[in-house]
């Protein structure tokens, strides 16, 4: 099994380089190099519908942070 090189890793410093969320910055949270994608935090907030559950008895509409191609990024520093 081979893994697949990405130039940035988790708790990487990155701004977004093209796209609609152009100019944010923010810390890597996670790297998907199987389908090229990262997870910035902060960049790219998208709305998610939960279920009620133990865990979370209120349920509702969540803001969670939404995925970016991993060529939309640029490593700082």
């Amino acid at each position: 099994m081979s893994r697949t090189k990405t130039h940035v890793k988790k708790g990487d410093q990155v701004e977004i380089i093209t796209g609609a969320h152009k100019g944010k910055q923010g810390t890597v949270l996670s790297v998907n190099a199987a389908k090229s994608q990262v997870v910035v935090e902060g960049a790219r907030p998208v709305k998610k519908a939960t279920r009620r559950s133990e865990a979370d008895p209120d349920g509702g509409i969540k803001t969670i942070d939404g995925s970016v191609h991993i060529s939309n990024v640029k490593k700082l520093g």
